[in-house]
C-alpha cells in the first residue's frame, strides 16, 4: 500500500509539472484601433480621389469653354448670355474639326500646321507620342483594335497584350518580311512605359475586352477590388 501511495504521489506531481509547463495558445492578434481608421482613411482617400480629379477636370472645362464663349459673343449679344452656350459651341467646333480632319483636301494643310510640332526635338517627341496614342483610340476597323492573351508556347507565363497592327505592310524593310505576325503593345502596370513585340499570330488568344477597359486593368496593375 505505501508503494501505492508514492506512485500516486509521483504521478499527481508529474501532471502537475505537466500544467504548469504547457503553454496556453497566443490570443489572435487584432488590428489596434489606430490602423483600422488608417485603413478606413486610405480607403476613403483611394474612393474619393478618382471622383474629386474628374470633378475638377470637368469645372475647369466648362469654365473655360464658358468664358471664352462669353468672351466671344458678348460684342455681339451685349448683356445677354444663355448659360451652357460654351459647352455647345465647344462640341459644335470639335464636331467641325473632325469634319474638316475627314476631308482628303485638309490631310495638307494639318501637315503644315503640324510643322512646328513635328520638328522642334522636344515638342516632336511629346507631339508625336500623345498624337500616336490618341489615334489608337480613334475610330478604326473592328478587328484593328483587340485585346490578346499572349502567351509563348511551352510557357505558363502569359500576359495581357494590345495589338497595334495586324500586319507588316508599310514598315521598314526587316520588319515588312515578317509574314503572320501581329505588333502587340504589353503596357506596364501604372502607365510607366511598356514594350511592343512582334510575334506570331498563334500565341495570341482574343480577350473579350475593350481596348479601354484593358487600358483602364493595367493602370492599376489588375488590381482587384473590394467588390469583387
Amino acid at each position: 500500500m505505501p508503494v501505492c501511495k508514492f506512485h500516486r504521489v509521483n504521478l499527481l506531481s508529474l501532471a502537475a509539472d505537466m500544467l504548469k509547463t504547457m503553454k496556453s495558445p497566443e490570443p489572435i492578434p487584432h488590428p489596434s484601433l489606430l490602423n483600422r481608421l488608417s485603413q478606413y482613411f486610405f480607403r476613403g482617400l483611394i474612393t474619393f480621389l478618382p471622383l474629386a480629379i474628374t470633378v475638377y477636370v470637368l469645372v475647369l472645362f466648362i469654365t473655360w469653354t464658358e468664358r471664352t464663349a462669353m468672351q466671344m459673343l458678348r460684342p455681339l449679344t451685349g448683356e445677354f448670355y444663355l448659360p451652357g452656350l460654351g459647352i455647345a459651341l465647344g462640341a459644335l467646333v470639335i464636331l467641325a474639326l473632325g469634319a474638316l480632319m475627314s476631308m482628303r483636301t485638309t490631310g495638307k494643310l494639318l501637315s503644315f500646321i503640324e510643322l512646328p510640332f513635328t520638328n522642334l526635338p522636344v515638342v516632336k517627341s511629346i507631339y508625336s507620342s500623345l498624337k500616336n496614342f490618341a489615334d489608337y483610340f480613334a475610330p478604326h476597323e473592328q478587328d484593328a483594335q483587340q485585346v490578346v492573351l499572349l502567351k509563348m508556347p511551352g510557357h505558363e507565363l502569359s500576359t495581357v497584350g494590345l495589338v497595334t497592327r495586324q500586319n507588316m505592310k508599310g514598315l521598314p524593310k526587316g520588319l515588312a518580311e515578317l509574314d503572320d505576325q501581329v505588333a502587340v503593345y504589353l503596357p506596364m502596370g501604372y502607365m510607366i512605359g511598356g514594350y511592343t513585340v512582334f510575334v506570331p499570330r498563334s500565341w495570341t488568344t482574343p480577350v473579350d475586352m475593350s481596348v479601354e477597359e484593358a487600358m483602364r486593368l493595367a493602370l492599376i496593375a489588375f488590381m482587384a477590388s473590394n467588390k469583387s
